[in-house]
């Protein structure tokens, strides 16, 4: 089994770090009419619907990832566009990139409206799937 990459971030700096993106991210994310935004794995999640589906996770360098990202739930046609268009703002992450989910790197100059854009696209995709 492959060792687990290493942080060069420490976990007091990554506690530390992402107030500024958490906040404008929570900004765009608390708008939308029926999120909602509880703790999950550790990291701020946002769910809809009663039984509370996840449309997106932030990640302060969680599993030693080197920046911090928001990840979407994407059809991975999407996520490989995406990818491929700018490697340098978009990943797959973890366990959830094999499914589709595309991460958005917050702490390289994001493109916010490209941010905005994604979770309402998320959301309504998981709000509205059955």
């Amino acid at each position: 089994m492959p060792a687990k990459p290493q942080s060069t971030v420490s976990k007091r700096k990554a506690k530390a770090a992402g107030g500024k993106e958490l906040a404008r991210l929570r900004k765009i994310l608390s708008a939308i009419d029926g999120s909602f935004e509880k703790l999950s794995h550790g990291e701020p999640t946002w769910f809809v619907g009663p039984k509370g589906r996840c449309f997106a996770m932030f990640d302060n360098h969680h599993h030693g990832a080197e920046h911090i990202s928001v990840y979407f739930p994407t059809p991975k046609e999407v996520q490989e566009a995406l990818i491929a268009s700018n490697p340098e703002r978009y990943w797959s992450p973890p366990y959830v990139g094999k499914s589709g989910w595309t991460a958005v790197i917050l702490s390289r100059d994001p493109d916010w409206a490209a941010v905005e854009r994604l979770a309402h696209e998320s959301f309504t995709r998981i709000a509205t799937r059955r």
